[in-house]
């Protein structure tokens, strides 16, 4: 065979057999792989730190913590003037309780209760009336004031009462800004207060019974109150706007913003009691008869919200207690409480 044609055969015979071999062959099938998904782990969320424990102990007047020392002192309890030509007070800020009482005219007066705090400047310092009387005695308070009606001065003779009158005081004790005019401009300080309580012997210690606080701050239901507008007569109006985001009322005298003379910083409630009292004219000058004791209707606004409650006071000693609907002592939140003691036809307006 010639070798040419032999070597032709061979190529036919291998490409046959490859074609053969590819026809045969079946794909290689790869090995799956599992693959695990796992999802990303979320970033650890730090757990909020515990609030420090408060140092101290609470104010029987407001749950504010102070130290054991100085909240089992005794309460100094001052009457301020509120004239308009007294305008502003001075170291009212600092008062954890603050009464707001009518008195003879279109006027009314402050009553500032002072257990943990020591303002450099308080006043005007005014004069005193009965119902001032009373409630410092029930908070077994040291009672300042420069002067008083005839009857408020009897009643301080009559029960005792550790008393720190301008009148019967020296210029180190009681002295006139020249800023205001006589009547209007009778200031002293806490410093100086405290070292006469301490030259004239008076306890160290108020006997009473203080208020009942909501110190979990448990969550407020009812009307909202985010407006109240107090009007006492056409000359006097005290006005409170709800901050929400500091939960607290900011307080209008008059229409215009209340600010603490000593820094210009504004006035604010945590809670307002609106007590509503019988009230009558004693005299030519218009002073005024105010029933403390009894029972009488008001109102409890805290967070946002108000109240119905009732007020009872069983004799002029004993502590005013304010009850709600179910006839429980209200709980305040801790802070600044003002009082207004207001007559019952004084038109309220709560929005």
């Amino acid at each position: 065979m010639d070798i040419r044609k032999t070597l032709t055969l061979i190529m036919i015979i291998i490409m046959s057999l490859s074609f053969i071999a590819c026809s045969n062959s079946q794909p290689i099938e790869e090995p799956e792989v599992a693959v695990e998904i796992t999802a990303e782990e979320p970033e650890p969320v730090p757990e909020p730190e515990p609030e420090p424990e408060p140092a101290g102990i609470p104010s029987p007047l407001s749950g504010i913590h102070a130290e054991e020392a100085i909240v089992n002192g005794r309460i100094i309890s001052i009457v301020f003037d509120n004239h308009p030509k007294a305008k502003w007070q001075s170291g009212l800020k600092d008062a954890e309780v603050i009464y707001e009482f009518p008195v003879e005219g279109p006027y009314t007066r402050y009553l500032g209760l002072y257990l943990i705090n020591n303002p450099e400047s308080v006043g005007p310092i005014r004069s005193a009336r009965p119902y001032f009387v009373t409630m410092a005695w029930q908070f077994d308070a040291i009672f300042v004031h420069v002067g008083g009606s005839e009857q408020a001065k009897a009643d301080v003779r009559n029960l005792n009462l550790g008393e720190i009158d301008g009148l019967s005081s020296s210029s180190k004790v009681f002295w006139r800004m020249s800023h205001k005019r006589a009547p209007n401009n009778m200031y002293s300080s806490m410093e100086v207060l405290r070292e006469v309580q301490e030259e004239r012997g008076f306890r160290d210690k108020s006997e009473y019974e203080g208020f009942v606080f909501d110190m979990e701050k448990e969550s407020r239901t009812g009307q909202s109150a985010d407006e109240i507008l107090i009007t006492y007569n056409d000359e006097n109006s005290t006005r409170f706007v709800y901050d929400p985001e500091i939960e607290r009322y900011e307080r209008y005298k008059d229409g215009t913003r209340h600010v603490d003379e000593s820094d210009e910083s504004g006035l604010y409630a945590d809670n307002i009691i609106i007590q509503k009292n019988s009230m009558r004219v004693l005299d030519n000058e218009g002073r005024l008869g105010i029933s403390m004791e009894g029972e009488g209707e008001g109102k409890f606004i805290s967070r946002g919200v108000v109240e119905d409650i009732k007020w009872v006071k069983d004799d002029r000693k004993a502590k005013i207690i304010y009850l709600d609907e179910n006839n429980e002592e209200i709980k305040l939140t801790p802070g600044t409480t003002w009082i207004q003691v207001v007559k019952a036809a004084t038109p309220i307006t709560i929005e």
